[in-house]
């Protein structure tokens, strides 16, 4: 898993950000693991078999009950692409 972290953290931060930290600089250096454990869980979901929209609908589930942030117009774009992005990563070989 250690070697895909930095790719999930890109994916995470470029596509999800739900909480919207990530800066032109990119993500304060304090809150770079932010997402950490909501992405390799993901991602273990994805490698399992589990479906697009299950996965989906766990980073909504993440966003809006877990962050308590609601549900906010773009959470299921954003969701979806972050785990399309995911599932290329859990399948290559």
């Amino acid at each position: 898993m250690t070697d895909n972290l930095q790719t999930l953290r890109d994916i995470g931060w470029r596509l999800w950000d739900p909480i919207g930290l990530n800066g032109p600089d990119g993500p304060p250096d304090e809150a770079i693991d932010e997402y950490d454990s909501y992405l390799i869980e993901a991602f273990a979901m994805l490698q399992a078999g589990s479906q697009i929209q299950d996965v989906v609908a766990i980073l909504m589930d993440i966003e809006s009950e877990h962050m308590a942030l609601g549900e906010l117009p773009d959470a299921e774009e954003r969701a979806t692409q972050t785990v399309l992005e995911l599932r290329a990563i859990a399948l290559t070989p």
